[in-house]
């Protein structure tokens, strides 16, 4: 209710382009909304917060002269949180926002380039090199990382074995194709390996065309496709070498306070406490993939030199 009067005030001040934003907003997350879901209540549950965050942003976003200004407190330097997509992004941004403090009042779940130093956090999805569907453009991505370089703003890069993003992304992918649907992962969807493996096997196919970038994976849905996975590896080298602070996945399974940390030191946040879960998915999966798909062993036995090296690159085995 409070968030519903702060968006009624909202739309009684301010001009038509910013109401422009709201109509925005609140389109996207009730078309989120509206999607049907294997998850039941629990998916409905995740999507209302979304849906409640997406209008808090848009609601209390800081507007002066019709342009959004950034606060700035202190000396803090505007910081973005990118992940590609299937690297456990969201998780990193919930213990944020329940371990950041004051500075967490200011995460945003989008990625906008501020030009100067700003407390703003931005979390979402971009490239380096390569257009993909659903992840902001190089072009932004390029301004951001100039402003690391210069001193203005923080990159934190969030990454887990390209492997285990690779098969969560398309089974996200498929069924967002296929049904309008979205899950969280495969251990949400899937009640054990063993059945993942089955439905890897009877659409080897599917997911073979989905990891080589082919068009008509995507042909349904009008737009760019999503990278393929040499495409995604060369993305995670790409951050890795320009990155204020490389995150793994995997290293929060085994101690989450340890490498969130890593996050408060970056952002000069005094850590006097920190509440947080395990990431639910499980590390590695791609493992036990390998050894009950052969197709799939074999799939990872024919990659490119190149991608092979640069999986090795950044620290990781097949």
């Amino acid at each position: 209710m409070q968030v519903l009067q702060k968006l009624i005030r909202f739309a009684q001040k301010y001009s038509h382009r910013q109401l422009q934003k709201v109509r925005w907003t609140v389109s996207k997350y009730l078309v989120d909304y509206s999607v049907k879901s294997k998850d039941g209540e629990k998916w409905v549950e995740n999507r209302t917060k979304r849906f409640i965050h997406g209008i808090h942003d848009a609601v209390t976003e800081p507007i002066r002269t019709g342009h959004w200004k950034a606060p700035r407190l202190g000396h803090d330097r505007t910081a973005y949180v990118i992940g590609l997509y299937g690297t456990g992004l969201w998780y990193i941004q919930t213990l944020m926002e329940q371990n950041l403090g004051e500075r967490s009042k200011y995460i945003r779940r989008r990625i906008r380039f501020n030009a100067g130093p700003t407390s703003m956090i931005y979390i979402g999805h971009a490239t380096v090199r390569h257009v993909s569907r659903g992840q902001r453009l190089p072009a932004v991505t390029s301004r951001i990382l100039e402003a690391v370089r210069s001193g203005f703003a923080n990159l934190i890069f969030v990454y887990r074995h390209p492997l285990d993003s690779l098969l969560t992304n398309w089974i996200w992918w498929r069924g967002y194709i296929r049904e309008k649907q979205t899950i969280g992962s495969i251990t949400e969807e899937y009640k054990s390996t063993d059945d993942f493996c089955v439905d890897l096997e009877q659409d080897f196919g599917g997911f073979k065309a989905f990891a080589e970038g082919k068009p008509d994976f995507f042909a349904a849905i009008p737009g760019p496709r999503f990278l393929s996975f040499p495409e995604f590896v060369e993305e995670t080298e790409l951050y890795l070498q320009s990155a204020t602070l490389a995150l793994r996945l995997e290293d929060f399974m085994i101690d989450p306070l340890k490498e969130f940390s890593k996050i408060a030191e970056v952002m000069s946040v005094d850590l006097s406490r920190f509440h947080g879960p395990l990431p639910r998915t499980k590390p590695y999966r791609y493992l036990a993939v390998k050894e009950k798909v052969p197709r799939f062993r074999n799939f990872i036995n024919e990659l490119n030199e190149e991608t092979k090296r640069r999986i090795e690159t950044i620290g990781y085995r097949l």
